[in-house]
Formats: structure tokens, sequence, C-alpha cells
């Protein structure tokens, strides 16, 4: 699991009616090193570091994958819309150059 203070943070409506489209928000605290930036003070680069991916799963099944790059902006801004099919759990997964996940979990709440 993450040893650093990475918050990643999913906003989706409370309450969505069965077969609604409903948009998924999703904010990662990440700095996005790209590897090329240089410390001010040694002169050193500051290695790459940078989210690679975001899977996220609902019902069973993966419903987004993101593969990003060093242009990603720092703490990455994601939104993107699923069909509501049942409640249950939709499940975020982001990992990134060191192999360290951050994970989140919330509940779809499905009604009628």
């Amino acid at each position: 699991m993450a040893q650093r203070d990475i918050k990643p943070r999913v906003r989706v409506p409370k309450k969505i009616k069965k077969g609604d489209v409903f948009e998924v928000k999703t904010l990662v605290s990440h700095r996005m090193e790209t590897g090329l930036r240089k410390d001010k003070t040694t002169g050193e680069s500051i290695p790459r570091d940078i989210i690679r991916t975001l899977t996220v799963g609902y019902g069973g099944r993966e419903v987004l994958k993101a593969v990003w790059h060093p242009a990603m902006s720092a703490n990455p801004y994601t939104s993107f819309y699923v069909k509501a099919e049942a409640s249950g759990p939709m499940s975020f997964t982001w990992i990134d150059d060191l192999g360290e996940q951050y994970r989140k979990v919330i509940e779809i709440n499905v009604v009628g």
C-alpha cells in the first residue's frame, strides 16, 4: 500500500436510476514529476514519478483503464460516464512509477 500522503477523491451522484448514464469525477493529489526538471539547489535531475495507470471496476468488470504519460498535469483530474446497472462497489486503482498503488472504493446506489 502507498507510503506517501496521496489522497484519491471520487464523486458520483448519491442516487442513480437504473439504466441512467452518470458522471464519475476523480482527483488524486500527486506531483507527477516528469523527470525533466532539476532541483534548484543541487542542480540534480528530479527523478520521474508519475501515475501511469488508473483502472476502474464496476459490476464485476473493468469500465475504464487510462494510461498516462509525463505530459499529464500534477493532481490529475479524470471525468467519465458509466451506465448504472446495479447497486454495488466501484473500485479505483492508481499505480505510479514507484509501483505504489492508491485505492478507493465507493458504493454506487442504484434505485428503481
